[in-house]
């Protein structure tokens, strides 16, 4: 096994990452050492490096919606045979012990530590991680010699999902921001026989024709408004303005659900287009369980994701193009080829 690994490391806001090597980690107990097949490119990267996050690890490897294989084992690790495949989310560690822990709400946890953020994460060519925030990855689907394509499940997917989860039975939802989590969630509800309309950045024409190839019954610009309310928002786009925006378009009784881990000041708004029992929620993380179902239905609906691959040398360009809104889908960094 090699000593030394290569890694894009982010040293403090504003800066560009930087290509380094460094010496390969070692699994503690409870952990794996993962060598890294690919890793995806998040919104919430950009907010890292941006300074928008309070508090990273400093310097810290970014990259949360990692795919590997197993290395080694740390001490404490019997189940997790060498060479499987496996994927790291956002939440990287809990305490297990406080009353978020004990009630099922990890997510919640005041102690939590998240992967690419507080903890190194996947922009690198091997990485550690507690066993018990590793999920097994399928070996017999038509991805299993590709990893690429599953790396926007690890967050993209995941958070969707909790938000999804959050809309209820509502049928008809509004997706605020096309992009990596969109598109998965816009499978999921096709496949759920729900109607969605996708809402984009004003005269996003391409975001607009990707979300009705992927069955919206509407999609236009955030500064239009579909012909029928909803019964329950997305809002993926860390653009506080949509709230009222998403408010406005919505029935009695539904739901605006913020996907997102930083999102813009929300502007003030009148009390008249919350009232009919209309809420605003959250999404903060995900837990466990998340992953398990979601992971477990993914391959059922099939989710295909739109994936755009990068070299890992080549992260800062991913960010950027992910920043401009360049592409449709998702950015991943691969570290072979």
């Amino acid at each position: 096994m090699m000593t030394r690994m290569r890694a894009m490391l982010f040293e403090r806001p504003g800066m560009p990452l930087r290509l380094v090597e460094l010496p390969l980690p070692q699994p503690g107990r409870g952990e794996l050492l993962i060598e890294v097949e690919a890793c995806g490119v998040c919104r919430t990267d950009l907010h890292l490096i941006d300074g928008e996050l309070p508090h990273p690890l400093l310097p810290v490897i970014p990259g949360h919606e990692i795919v590997g294989r197993i290395a080694a084992c740390g001490a404490d690790v019997t189940d997790m045979p060498i060479g499987r495949r496996v994927g790291v989310p956002w939440l990287g560690w809990t305490c297990g012990t406080c009353g978020f822990c004990r009630s099922g709400r990890e997510n919640l946890c005041d102690a939590a530590r998240f992967t690419g953020y507080r903890i190194n994460g996947g922009y690198a060519e091997y990485t550690v991680a507690d066993a018990r925030y590793c999920f097994p990855l399928p070996a017999d689907d038509d991805a299993a010699g590709d990893a690429a394509p599953l790396a926007p499940l690890l967050c993209a997917g995941l958070i969707g999902y909790r938000a999804l989860r959050m809309a209820g039975g509502a049928h008809r939802v509004g997706i605020y921001g096309f992009g990596a989590a969109a598109h998965i969630v816009a499978q999921v509800l096709k496949f759920q026989g729900r109607e969605f309309h996708a809402y984009t950045r004003p005269g996003d024409l391409a975001s607009q024709a990707f979300a009705r190839g992927l069955g919206a019954a509407w999609a236009g610009g955030s500064d239009q408004a579909a012909p029928t309310p909803t019964d329950a928002a997305l809002i993926f786009a860390p653009a506080g303005a949509l709230v009222p925006l998403a408010l406005r378009r919505l029935e009695k009784g539904g739901t605006v659900i913020c996907a997102g881990i930083h999102m813009s000041e929300i502007p003030a708004f009148p009390y008249d287009i919350l009232w009919g029992e209309r809420s605003i929620r959250s999404v903060a993380n995900l837990t466990r369980k998340d992953g398990l179902e979601f992971l477990e239905l993914a391959p059922r609906i099939p989710v295909r994701t739109e994936i755009h691959r990068f070299a890992l040398e080549h992260a800062n360009e991913a960010l950027q193009q992910l920043r401009r809104g360049a592409f449709q889908g998702a950015a991943v960094l691969t570290m072979k080829g």
